[in-house]
């Protein structure tokens, strides 16, 4: 007891930038055997390059979000084996490949979203082949905008907040081209005026009033991921941030008492559900970790998140409790009797985002903006 109310006066004494970084390690270090997030990490992406592809056909945008995860956390870590492993499992997967008839090709935000692993790869190597391929991705989804300057591929389910804001976000990444940020800040801004609640979480679309979780996490990660890589003085900024504000302060609210949070999110009947427990880590851990959020209120949250939800992997190293592809629907029962899944990369993605988060420094742009 003694010993924490030294450290706690410590804190006080600390000028102000190294208090936050303290309280930031006391949160996200020291943890339990077998949940540090090098170690899941490393198990969970190496397991994904051993793993066939999941969906009928062309790849699904949850193998994508499990590639970008992977390439993430190699960049992290420094494995440069793991890295060109992850590499080369793409290489069939190019045109002309021998399994290029797996390329999406709908004008439709779950197969756009493909070309986000070919932009990582880009910035991985440098190789201009894989930005004029992601680009390709990136750019047919403005060829045809709407007259308010949205995406034709606008449909205002929150899913698309994640799989259509994170191909813009890459381009912009890559190529460091405002016009990608443009796009992707009134995107944004367009679907939180639209589709968040005065509670602060949202409806999955105007005709399905339902908090899902997986889909409140697509917005919460997709919000996070935006404002890591938006310029501090970018004119958007702070209505987004305003919104994930509101939308983390939410979730603490319904965070269940070990940490997780369930299928409809403030449904105390609802099943505990992995893949959206797995974004909303994500986001709270990128918000403490750049000062976005109070590191005291959310901090705990977003470590009690992590060990909860490393708990639910097996000895396989898939994460189990995945709600199953989901579409809207106006039915509440639709929602609370949704399959759950073992391994599908709907989950497996969520680890590698949130294992990335914990191993990521803080973003230039980021200090409480």
């Amino acid at each position: 007891m003694r010993l924490v109310l030294k450290l706690a006066v410590l804190a006080l004494l600390l000028p102000a930038g190294v208090a936050t970084l303290w309280a930031q390690q006391d949160y996200f270090s020291n943890w339990p055997p077998g949940d540090s997030p090098r170690e899941v990490g490393k198990a969970v992406a190496e397991h994904f390059i051993t793993s066939p592809h999941q969906g009928n056909g062309t790849i699904f945008y949850g193998e994508d979000g499990t590639w970008y995860g992977a390439l993430t956390f190699a960049h992290l870590t420094h494995d440069n084996a793991l890295r060109d492993a992850l590499i080369k499992r793409f290489e069939p997967l190019m045109p002309g490949g021998a399994e290029a008839d797996r390329i999406p090709h709908r004008d439709h935000v779950d197969d756009m979203i493909f070309g986000i692993v070919p932009l990582q790869i880009y910035m991985e190597t440098h190789d201009k082949k894989y930005l004029d391929f992601g680009l390709s991705f990136a750019d047919r989804q403005w060829e045809k905008p709407l007259p308010d300057g949205l995406s034709h591929e606008t449909r205002f389910w929150i899913d698309d907040m994640y799989m259509l804001t994170i191909l813009q976000l890459q381009a912009y990444r890559a190529t460091g081209d405002e016009k990608y940020l443009d796009r992707d800040a009134k995107e944004m801004v367009a679907y939180l005026d639209k589709l968040q609640q005065p509670n602060g979480l949202f409806y999955h679309a105007p005709d399905a009033p339902f908090y899902w979780g997986r889909g409140n996490g697509w917005i919460a990660a997709g919000m996070s991921e935006m404002l890591r890589s938006m310029p501090a003085n970018y004119p958007l900024r702070p209505r987004i941030m305003k919104s994930y504000r509101k939308m983390m302060a939410a979730l603490v609210k319904y965070q269940t008492s070990d940490g997780m949070w369930r299928q409809l999110v403030t449904d105390p009947q609802a099943w505990e559900e992995t893949s959206g427990s797995g974004m909303f880590t994500f986001a709270l851990i990128t918000g403490v970790k750049n000062g976005w959020l109070p590191a005291a209120k959310y901090g705990p949250a977003a470590r009690k998140a992590w060990i909860a939800l490393t708990g639910f992997i097996d000895q396989n190293e898939n994460l189990t409790s995945i709600c199953e592809g989901t579409n809207k629907k106006n039915d509440k029962e639709y929602y609370l009797e949704r399959k759950r899944r073992t391994g599908d990369f709907h989950g497996q993605e969520t680890v590698l985002w949130s294992a990335s988060a914990l191993l990521r420094p803080a973003e230039s742009a980021a200090a409480n903006k």
